[in-house]
């Protein structure tokens, strides 16, 4: 069954993308949201997905960070950390790494990169509730370089929802 974000958040796809149906291979139990991208490579299509969780003041991004990397280990072969670097401000830190693994998907084992995005977030109903809002590109080592700029205007898109979203 999906999940729901812990606060409310507001986004827009980039043109072309699809949000995703429930039933497809791409959309995990514990995904909000997801999104697939109209072109597939080599039968895999790039997708974005949303999840989050609320998080305590005393749990580091970088802690967060780990736990996704082991879950991805949990699931897929090689997991390497390609690059993590923190980004944002004081007020609305993040961090960003970038994963290459391999998976069978559709019956084929392929080389995946994803690019994992981990927001700090306030909610606008009640500011000293912080949620993480993990948003996660997983494409095709071949796809990613034309599919990471679509992925970075997701991401400048995506805002804390009203009390009203």
């Amino acid at each position: 069954m999906p999940t729901s974000l812990p606060i409310p958040i507001e986004f827009r796809l980039p043109e072309g993308w699809l949000p995703a149906a429930r039933q497809e291979e791409a959309v995990a139990a514990d995904v909000a949201f997801a999104a697939v991208h109209p072109r597939p490579d080599a039968g895999f299509a790039a997708n974005i997905t949303l999840d989050g969780e609320v998080a305590s003041d005393e749990a580091p991004l970088e802690a967060l960070a780990d736990r996704a990397v082991q879950h991805l280990r949990s699931v897929a072969d090689s997991v390497v950390v390609a690059d993590r670097r923190e980004v944002g401000s004081e007020d609305a830190p993040g961090v960003v790494q970038k994963l290459t693994f391999s998976a069978t998907v559709g019956g084929m084992c392929r080389a995946l990169v994803q690019s994992q995005v981990l927001l700090a977030m306030a909610d606008v109903r009640d500011p000293h509730r912080r949620a993480v809002i993990r948003a996660v590109l997983t494409s095709t080592e071949g796809q990613f370089p034309e599919v990471v700029p679509e992925f970075q205007e997701f991401l400048g898109s995506i805002r804390p929802g009203g009390a009203s979203s």
